[in-house]
């Protein structure tokens, strides 16, 4: 991997102190004031190309911090460290320096699932088991559901986002701080719990990443004062290529932005002991508009970040699970990299869910048509069923002025035989069709309406629609071959 970085940013912590790492190369300045210094600005010193350090006596875990930065035209700008692995609110909290220690106890003894055995589940910490209407779901309430999943026949959790974000309720696609775990889901310890008990019921997680964009209201910001054409500076480009429809995005062709996301997918393996990532909206990572075959609006720089992510998180994890949502569904994209592609593992294929829908006369017309699921049921990347990621639904799918395809059958509340019908023989085509089958969380047991942020799983549906959740572990069983009779649903065909 080219552009490689050796210098050890964020918060080293030694016995009795810690090292303290920034990159700001436009300051004039930088100091960093905090628990450890009573408050009071303590200097960095420039070690040259932009990195300002120092080494503080008596850090504990727990200690607060901001790093003061002068800028050129001698402003004062105070940020949060890029690179703080807690912050104690996404909306102009302080960053945190953090225990690195935790029992994983024989974590190590976990291996992933082998690809063709693989069945995911969606899930959004915050709705997926709130304690009351009042309050967010937490990793341990999500922990309280895992032998529920085990026993339904999840073997890979892919878990949305769960960075520190702008807001503390949303979906986690409005990043602001990628290197913090959000506290109101139980911060850092919580996901490492998560991560272990899941892995001690031989579930893997695959996290969702999002580098197409930073949140625009964020300490990235115009960090160190410089930019170009009032926009987002060191970490941003600073041209129309920093344009998205939600908020600025990095730099991909800086060695200091590409080092900053390479680091960051180095954490979560290392750190969080992921097993793998789904990288959101690759498609507007290479082109401004989102678009695939048009040369005039790609950037030419993440070609190489893709395949840097994907040799990386290999090189740490050779059996990761790496997942693109690519809307061009680009065959290049899970091409090996020897044959000049990405290399990811898999991707959405994003035309399932619509040909589901075509076929069960559920789109506007409402006149069943099966040309898109007959081209889904032939089709793969490179020749590989395995490459593609299959749902009848997802968060998008459900979301966005759309709801679930059950609710899609009966607008007044996804319950009629007629809906419950088409639902399940949604899923009985997808849990038993070539690809890594998923499912979003409740469809096991006919959760209806639109996929939201605040609304609760209404779990006592799994009581009421007990024949539906009953016929999807069948389903999944058959997936495993636990009955030894289905062992071509494991393989290429």
């Amino acid at each position: 991997m080219a552009h490689q970085i050796k210098k050890k940013l964020g918060v080293t912590l030694y016995k009795g102190g810690a090292e303290f790492r920034v990159w700001a190369p436009f300051a004039r300045q930088v100091s960093i004031r905090g628990t450890f210094t009573d408050d009071q600005p303590q200097l960095l010193t420039s070690e040259g190309d932009g990195y300002w350090f120092a080494l503080i006596r008596n850090v504990e875990p727990g200690h607060q911090y901001k790093y003061l930065i002068e800028t050129a035209d001698r402003q004062l700008l105070e940020k949060n460290d890029p690179r703080a692995r807690a912050i104690t609110s996404s909306d102009k909290g302080f960053s945190v320096v953090v225990d690195n220690n935790f029992d994983w106890q024989n974590d190590k003894a976990f291996k992933m699932p082998p690809r063709e055995d693989q069945v995911i589940y969606e899930l959004h910490v915050g709705t997926f088991n709130r304690p009351d209407a009042a309050t967010s779901g937490t990793f341990d309430s999500a922990i309280e559901k895992l032998d529920y999943l085990s026993k339904l026949g999840i073997n890979v959790i892919e878990l949305m986002p769960i960075t520190s974000m702008a807001f503390s309720n949303g979906w986690g696609y409005a990043p602001n701080h990628i290197y913090s775990v959000e506290s109101m889901l139980g911060g850092r310890h919580g996901l490492m719990k998560f991560v272990r008990e899941c892995h001690a019921r031989g579930i893997g997680v695959v996290l969702d990443v999002v580098y197409n964009h930073f949140y625009g209201d964020t300490d990235l910001w115009q960090f160190d004062g410089w930019n170009e054409n009032n926009r987002g500076g060191i970490y941003f480009y600073n041209d129309e290529r920093g344009d998205t429809p939600w908020g600025g995005r990095p730099d991909f062709g800086r060695p200091e932005v590409r080092q900053f996301i390479l680091d960051n997918i180095t954490m979560w393996f290392n750190e969080y002991h992921m097993d793998g990532l789904r990288v959101d909206s690759t498609i507007y990572m290479r082109n401004t508009e989102g678009h695939d075959n048009d040369p005039a609006h790609d950037i030419s720089d993440t070609w190489s970040l893709l395949r840097d992510i994907v040799e990386l998180a290999h090189k740490i994890k050779p059996d990761a699970l790496m997942i693109a949502e690519d809307a061009a569904c680009n065959a290049m994209i899970t091409a090996p990299r020897a044959n000049n592609g990405c290399g990811f593992d898999a991707q959405w294929e994003l035309g399932w869910p619509h040909a589901l829908r075509d076929a069960l006369g559920l789109t506007a017309d409402t006149t069943p048509t099966l040309q898109g699921i007959r081209y889904e049921f032939t089709h793969s990347y490179n020749g590989n069923d395995f490459e593609r990621v299959i749902f009848s639904d997802s968060h998008d799918t459900a979301a966005n002025g759309s709801v679930r395809l059950n609710e899609a059958a009966d607008p007044t509340g996804g319950t009629t035989l007629h809906a419950r019908e088409k639902a399940l023989l949604a899923d009985a085509v997808t849990l038993t069709s070539a690809g890594i089958p998923m499912i979003l969380q409740g469809s096991e047991f006919l959760q209806d309406g639109s996929f939201n942020d605040w609304a609760a799983l209404e779990w006592h549906k799994t009581e009421k629609y007990a024949g539906i959740l009953l016929a999807h572990k069948h389903l999944l069983a058959l997936r495993h071959n636990a009955y030894d009779t289905t062992r071509g649903l494991q393989g290429n065909s």
